[in-house]
C-alpha cells in the first residue's frame, strides 16, 4: 500500500512538473538552426521544447480542428500572413512581453501584440550580369551605390518579354508581394501589374525559389523573383552545382527609388489553446535575444527583425537598401484581393 502510494506521488509530481517544463511548438519553419537553437533553450531553461512541423496551412487547420483542446502553446510560422491569418480566427491570444515591444519595431509586430516578427526575407530580383545588361533599363543606385533595377513594376514593362521568372501565385510569399502591390497602386493598378508580369514569363510557374535561380543558369529566363536567404542558400550549399548557380548571380533590391523593396517575414504568436503561456513567452523572448538573432543570419541568411543585431558577412555583401515599411497588418487587408488578382490574371 505504501509502495502504491509512494508511486502516485511521483507521478502527481513528475505531471506537475511537465506542465512547467514543456512548450509545445507548431512550426513551419524548416531550417537547421532552429533546431539548434530550440536544443539550446532547453539547455538553458530546463523548458522541454515538444516540436510539430508542418506547412503552415496545415498547421492553422490543425489548430482550428483541435480547438480547445489543441496542446500548441505557440505557432511559428515562415510568412507573416498565416500568423495574421491564425489571428483572424481567434486562434491566438494576446503575449504580455516587454521584450518584444521593446526590440521589436512596431511595423513588424502586431498592434495588439498577438504575433511578432523573428526574422525578415527581402523579396529581390535575381539575374546573371553575364547575360543581363540593366544599364539601360531605367536603373539608379541603392544606398551602397550599386546600379540597381528600378522596381518591381517594371518587370511588366515590355523589354522584359518573356524573360521573368517567378513561382506560383500559391507562393505565401509572392501573395504578400501582390498585397504590397495592391497597396502601392490600388486594385487596378496591381492587375495591370500582374497582367504585364504574367504575359512576360519566361515559362509557367514552377518550382521554389531556388529553382527560379537554377532555371536563370539553365537558360530558361533571364530575372528572377525570390526570397534573400535563398541565395545565401545556395552560396553555401553542399551541392557544388547550387553554389556554382550563385555565383553566376547578383541580387538587385527593387524599389530603392521610392517604397522600398518588399519584405516578408517570419513570426511567432502564442496559441488561444496554450496552457503553458509562460513557458511560450520565454521561447519567443530567447528567439528574439540579439546572439540568437545574429545566429540566424549567419547560419540561415535572414535579416534581423531586432534593429541592432549584426548582419554576417554574406548579408553585408549583397549591400544595405531601403525596405517597404507598410505593415503585416496592413498588406493582410488585401490578402483576398491578392488572391482574386492572381486568378484574373492567368498567374497560376
Amino acid at each position: 500500500m505504501r509502495s502504491f502510494i509512494y508511486l502516485s506521488l511521483v507521478l502527481l509530481l513528475l505531471i506537475s512538473c511537465s506542465d512547467q517544463e514543456v512548450v509545445n511548438v507548431y512550426s513551419s519553419r524548416h531550417y537547421e538552426v532552429d533546431n539548434l537553437l530550440l536544443e539550446r533553450f532547453s539547455a538553458r531553461t530546463g523548458i522541454r521544447v515538444n516540436l510539430v512541423k508542418a506547412d503552415s496551412d496545415q498547421l492553422v487547420a490543425r489548430l482550428e480542428a483541435e480547438g480547445e483542446r489543441s496542446r500548441a502553446d505557440v505557432l511559428i510560422t515562415a510568412d507573416a500572413s498565416r500568423l495574421l491569418l491564425a489571428k483572424e480566427r481567434g486562434l491566438l491570444r494576446r503575449m504580455e512581453s516587454e521584450v518584444v515591444e521593446k526590440v521589436v519595431p512596431e511595423h513588424w509586430r502586431d498592434s495588439d501584440m498577438y504575433w511578432t516578427g523573428l526574422t525578415k526575407r527581402a523579396r529581390v530580383i535575381v539575374y546573371d550580369p553575364s547575360r543581363t545588361d540593366i544599364s539601360n533599363l531605367g536603373g539608379h543606385e541603392n544606398l551602397d551605390g550599386h546600379e540597381n533595377l528600378c522596381s518591381y513594376e517594371n518587370l511588366a514593362s515590355e523589354e522584359w518579354r518573356g524573360r521573368v521568372l517567378v513561382r506560383s501565385s500559391n507562393s505565401h510569399y509572392n501573395q504578400t508581394l501582390m498585397a504590397s502591390i495592391i497597396a502601392a497602386h490600388g486594385e487596378q493598378g496591381a492587375l495591370e501589374w500582374a497582367d504585364g508580369v504574367v504575359e512576360n514569363m519566361a515559362r509557367e510557374p514552377r518550382g521554389n525559389d531556388r529553382d527560379q535561380v537554377k532555371f536563370i543558369a539553365a537558360g530558361l529566363g533571364d530575372v528572377a523573383v525570390v526570397n534573400s536567404y535563398y541565395m545565401g542558400l545556395l552560396h553555401n550549399s553542399q551541392n557544388s552545382e547550387e553554389r556554382n548557380v550563385a555565383a553566376q548571380m547578383k541580387i538587385l533590391f527593387p524599389n530603392q527609388a521610392g517604397r522600398g523593396t518588399h519584405v516578408n517575414m517570419s513570426g511567432a504568436g502564442l496559441t488561444a489553446s496554450a496552457t503553458n503561456v509562460t513557458n511560450g513567452i520565454r521561447l519567443i523572448e530567447f528567439l528574439l535575444d540579439k546572439e540568437v538573432q545574429e545566429e540566424i543570419a549567419s547560419k540561415n541568411y535572414e535579416y534581423p527583425v531586432v534593429e541592432g543585431a549584426k548582419w554576417p558577412e554574406m548579408l553585408l555583401s549583397w549591400g544595405s537598401f531601403r525596405e517597404d515599411t507598410v505593415s503585416m497588418e496592413t498588406l493582410a487587408g488585401y490578402r483576398e484581393q491578392a488572391m482574386i488578382i492572381f486568378n484574373r490574371a492567368g498567374w497560376r
